[in-house]
């Protein structure tokens, strides 16, 4: 098979982006967005990346997430690091459309060049992030950012896509919202690296922080990082310091005890099923339409002639 090429515009782009320029950036994660053959042709061309550290921010719903993503930014900006973030919205079922709010949530940001504020639409994936994340931090990565924050839609206990994509997972929760810690341990408790209790200075906070201890003392953490918890009031920017710098400790264990590797490693390899899962699955549909006996039992199919396992069958 020929390898089509990229266009010599778009290859420019990716000239362009290499160099650090943001509007180039901006185009390829549209590209990269639509999920195309152009796509996985500008991915292909990037060569290696992994430089930046990737932070994801997750939790439920009125965690104040995008507040804390902000001020993290800021404190990434203090310490001379360029920012790139990555903001899922819920999308609509009808529609597919989003509101994509974040750059008007992070209003002091959107005019610094050392940051490159994304807003993606989770197009109907239920793991609380785009398909398409892993292209879209691959691109911030290439193009030059040392810390890539990605906040989560806000789904609850099946929001786990973060955990393939970023390389400290922070949960955040929030006081007064019920049994937080048994409505959320079956799933998005067990991804973290960080906890934090944000809007602490609400009724509550207390006996959470307790209870993510307690539970923590339970659980049998394999990799030897003691997972912190941590209280934090984003709106008014405190404790955010604390988290900046036990994200980064974080960092740190994991590059000495080769577990941050190994999480890479294990992400490289899920992304490399998917990207070949969706080329065979292209290229087999491709195949059908083609073939006239293939497109006849696909027809008898739809038609309700022949059951679907019986069409995959044959």
């Amino acid at each position: 098979m020929i390898e089509k090429e990229l266009d010599p515009k778009t290859a420019k782009l990716v000239d362009d982006m290499l160099q650090g320029n943001a509007r180039a950036l901006a185009r390829l994660i549209t590209i990269v967005e639509e999920d195309g053959e152009d796509a996985h042709l500008v991915l292909g061309k990037l060569g290696p990346t992994g430089r930046a550290h990737r932070i994801g921010i997750t939790g439920p719903p009125g965690a104040g997430k995008s507040t804390l993503v902000n001020r993290l930014t800021s404190c990434a900006r203090q310490n001379g690091l360029r920012v790139g973030v990555i903001c899922a919205d819920p999308s609509s079922p009808f529609t597919g459309g989003a509101v994509l709010g974040d750059r008007v949530r992070m209003t002091e940001h959107s005019m610094d060049e050392g940051v490159h504020i994304r807003s993606m639409s989770t197009r109907g994936s239920l793991g609380g992030l785009p398909t398409t994340v892993h292209g879209v931090i691959e691109l911030m990565d290439a193009s030059g950012k040392d810390v890539i924050l990605v906040e989560t839609v806000g789904v609850g206990q099946m929001e786990l896509d973060v955990m393939a994509s970023v390389d400290t997972v922070v949960v955040t929760l929030v006081p007064e919202a019920g049994d937080d810690v048994q409505a959320m341990k079956a799933g998005l408790m067990e991804i973290a690296d960080v906890f934090v209790v944000n809007k602490a200075d609400r009724p509550g906070a207390e006996s959470l922080l307790v209870g993510i201890r307690s539970m923590l003392d339970l659980v049998c953490q394999g990799d030897g990082w003691r997972i912190p918890v941590l209280a934090t009031q984003a709106e008014n920017n405190i404790g955010v310091e604390d988290l900046y710098q036990h994200i980064w400790e974080h960092r740190r264990f994991g590059l000495e005890s080769g577990s941050f590797e190994e999480r890479r490693a294990h992400q490289r390899h899920d992304e490399f099923t998917a990207a070949l899962q969706k080329m065979v699955t292209h290229q087999f549909m491709q195949t059908v339409s083609a073939d006239p006996h293939l497109a006849a039992c696909v027809n008898r199919m739809n038609a309700g002639e022949i059951r679907p396992y019986a069409a995959a069958s044959e």
